[in-house]
C-alpha cells in the first residue's frame, strides 16, 4: 500500500479526503501513522478563510496523537511502535528569537496547518528531535497536550501565585485549558462568557466560579469575588477588542493581564490606564517545552482533561466535524477526529 487517506481544504468553505501518496521519512525523520487528530480554532479560520496566514490547498491540523512506523537508530529512544505526539511549531533557528530560545516566537515560524500542511492525514513524517513519547496515555488524550500547552505557557508567562484570584475572559478549550493551569498553580479561577452550556462545562471541570456576561454586569460580580480589589491576573482566551478592554477593566491595580485569543481587529484604548493601574500585560504565542511536563502531569493522574472532547469523529466524516464547530452553538468543546 502506497496511498493514504488526507483531509486537504482546496479554498475557503471546501473540505475535501483526498489520496495522496504515503511520504517517505528523510535523514533525521520518522513515519508516523496518525491516531487522532483535534480540531483547533485556527483550522475553522482555514477552512472558513479567516486565517491571514494560511494559503490553500492546505491539509489542517497540530494537536494530533501517532504511532511510529519507521524511525533510525535515534539517542531519544523512540522505536517503532511507540504512540508520541510533536511539536508543530518549526522555528527556523537563526532569528534573534531562536537565538535566545524563544523558538515559540520565532520570527519566521510556520505552524502545521497554517504555513506548511498539518497532521490530518493517515501518515506524516516529522523530525525525530520533535517527538515526545506519550509515556501510556491513550492516543486520545495525548491529542489534548498540544492545545493544553497553549493555556500552560500562558499561565506560566504571567507567573501565577497560590492564592491569585485569576480571571479568564472565554471558556472555550484553550480558556480552559489556562484554567486548568492556573488551578495547577493553585489559584482561585473564574470564568467568564457569554455561553452557558460552555460555562456549565468550565465548573464541571474545576473553575471556582463562572460567570454569564450576558445576564450578569461582569465589572459588578467581579468587585464582589475580589472584594472591590478587581483580579489578580485577567487572561484574554477570546481574540477580541471588547475582551480585552473588559481585562483592562477588571484588572486590580498592579495586576497581570496575559493575551492568548488571536485577534484581527484593531483596540483603541486610552493606554494611560495601563500607567495609573501599572498593569502587566503579557502576550503568549505557541508554547515553549511544556510538552514533557504536560505528559507526565496528566500520566500521573495530576490533573483530569479528557472531558473536554465533547464529539468524536471517524475520518470519513470529517466534514461534520468541522460543520458543527462552525455552527457551534456552545455545546462543542474540543472536538477530534479518529484516523487510526
Amino acid at each position: 500500500m502506497n496511498k493514504m487517506k488526507v483531509v486537504e481544504i482546496k479554498e475557503p468553505g471546501k473540505i475535501e479526503i483526498v489520496e495522496k501518496p504515503i511520504p517517505k521519512p528523510q535523514k533525521g525523520e520518522a513515519l508516523l501513522r496518525i491516531k487522532y487528530c483535534g480540531i483547533c480554532g485556527s483550522d475553522i479560520a482555514t477552512f472558513t478563510g479567516n486565517q491571514p496566514f494560511a494559503s490553500y490547498p492546505r491539509i489542517p491540523g497540530h494537536e494530533f496523537s501517532a504511532e511510529i512506523v519507521e524511525i533510525e537508530e535515534n539517542d531519544f529512544g523512540f522505536e517503532p511502535g511507540m504512540i508520541v505526539t510533536a511539536n508543530p511549531y518549526f522555528n527556523c533557528g537563526k532569528c534573534y528569537s531562536c537565538e535566545r530560545g524563544k523558538v515559540n516566537c520565532c520570527e519566521s515560524n510556520e505552524t502545521m496547518g497554517v504555513q506548511r500542511d498539518g497532521s490530518f492525514a493517515e501518515y506524516i513524517t516529522m523530525p525525530i528531535e520533535r517527538l515526545y513519547d506519550g509515556k501510556g496515555l491513550s492516543p486520545k488524550t495525548l491529542a489534548l497536550i498540544e492545545p493544553f500547552s497553549i493555556g500552560y505557557h500562558a499561565i506560566n508567562r504571567g507567573d501565577i501565585k497560590e492564592g491569585d484570584n485569576v480571571l479568564i475572559i472565554g471558556s472555550g478549550a484553550i480558556g480552559i485549558f489556562a484554567m486548568l493551569s492556573a488551578k495547577m498553580r493553585g489559584a482561585k479561577v473564574y470564568i467568564t462568557d457569554v455561553l452557558g452550556g460552555r460555562l456549565e462545562k468550565a465548573k464541571k471541570l474545576g473553575a471556582d466560579g463562572v460567570i454569564n456576561s450576558k445576564e450578569e454586569d461582569l465589572v459588578k460580580r467581579v468587585k464582589e469575588i475580589s472584594g472591590g480589589k478587581g483580579m489578580d491576573v485577567c487572561v484574554e482566551a477570546v481574540g477580541r477588542s471588547e475582551t480585552f478592554l473588559s481585562c483592562i477593566d477588571n484588572a486590580a491595580f498592579g495586576a497581570k493581564i496575559i493575551l492568548i485569543g488571536n485577534g484581527k481587529t484593531e483596540t483603541r484604548f486610552n493606554h494611560s490606564i495601563l500607567l495609573k493601574k501599572e498593569l502587566n500585560v503579557y502576550g503568549s504565542r505557541n508554547s515553549l517545552n511544556d510538552f514533557p511536563d504536560l505528559i507526565e502531569s496528566v500520566s500521573q493522574g495530576k490533573v483530569e482533561i479528557d472531558d473536554i472532547i465533547t464529539d468524536e469523529f471517524d475520518l470519513e466524516k470529517v466534514t461534520d466535524a468541522f460543520d458543527i464547530l462552525i455552527n457551534n452553538d456552545g455545546s462543542k468543546l474540543k472536538v477530534v477526529v479518529k484516523f487510526n
